[in-house]
């Protein structure tokens, strides 16, 4: 009889410590990539911030589109990474989601902001290049079939260097080499900074993170980002360049009370994450007015206790 209850207790004391679990699934990028990093650090910060309560598991994706997809067939549990602006195409059924509208896109909402895809021109202090002018007759890596790559061909068009440029055949895996053998004058990246390339392309080389100006960047239709003085080794002023902003998305399927929670932990747990990976630091209360996506009751809810306030699109 002792033995029974005792079993009993037990699985009533497991019962508790279960309900009081919230699984999320956070389905971010590829393995490898900082923005899958990115997810095992949230992961384990939010694990530690609740103390347990709340359980993230980080699954690899093939990308942004695919993150948006799966919303049709997700749950509650589901958070997912992507740029605000697909949230706009596929509820209005545009470009890539043309013919694939589903009501499920219509619940999709915001949660918070992570690191923007951040641009870098980065040119060696030997190509002697400090502005977008002096690029011409330089080789350039650009990379092939990333975001960093198609922008930085769409900036060498809008600012009159198409055609003036080499285009150097290297991949971007090599780019630090390339530019320490002088087989190019520089390389465009686009990541979250402090970009890990350019680090080590400052540190072992020495380089010019190139700066746009405003009309440059009102050109290019992209969210202005100011990389602080001293994000790289010799650089003594501000960079001010473009970014794709970035945010974590749940639905209306997610409880208000998770929501809460999860944004809460976030933002609590952001300082402790910066100080492990530099890149969380770029992350601030500037990057929200980037999202203009409706964000969740239950982050609302957060936002309005911290005094963050939210614009019209944003409720």
């Amino acid at each position: 009889m002792k033995f029974t209850h005792l079993i009993a207790g037990l699985a009533i004391a497991m019962a508790g410590t279960a309900s009081a679990e919230e699984r999320i699934t956070y389905k971010s990028a590829k393995t490898g990539s900082s923005y899958y990093q990115m997810g095992v650090e949230i992961a384990e910060a939010v694990k530690a911030g609740s103390d347990g309560d709340l359980i993230v598991t980080v699954e690899e994706s093939q990308g942004s589109v695919q993150n948006v997809m799966e919303v049709r067939a997700r749950g509650g549990d589901y958070v997912f990474t992507t740029p605000p602006a697909l949230i706009g195409l596929a509820q209005g059924g545009k470009a890539m989601f043309e013919g694939k509208g589903d009501p499920a896109f219509d619940e999709i909402r915001a949660l918070f902001p992570i690191p923007s895809l951040t641009m870098h021109f980065v040119m060696s202090d030997a190509s002697g290049v400090t502005d977008f002018a002096g690029m011409e007759g330089k080789t350039i890596l650009l990379g092939k079939g990333s975001f960093g790559a198609r922008e930085g061909a769409k900036y060498l068009g809008l600012f009159g260097l198409e055609g003036k440029v080499e285009i150097a055949d290297v991949e971007l895996s090599n780019a630090v080499s390339a530019l320490k053998n002088g087989q190019i004058d520089g390389f465009v990246t686009a990541g979250s900074y402090p970009a890990p390339n350019v680090i080590e392309a400052a540190a072992s080389t020495g380089v010019t993170v190139l700066t746009l100006n405003e009309e440059q960047i009102a050109a290019t239709k992209r969210a202005r980002l100011v990389i602080p003085a001293g994000t790289y080794a010799g650089q003594d002023s501000d960079i001010v360049t473009t970014s794709l902003p970035v945010a974590a998305f749940t639905t209306t399927k997610m409880s208000d009370d998770a929501a809460y929670a999860l944004t809460k932990t976030f933002w609590e747990q952001k300082a402790a994450m910066g100080e492990t990976t530099p890149w969380w630091n770029g992350v601030d209360e500037g990057l929200m007015g980037n999202v203009n996506v409706t964000f969740h009751p239950g982050a609302q809810r957060y936002y309005e206790e911290a005094g963050i306030a939210l614009n019209d699109a944003q409720m």
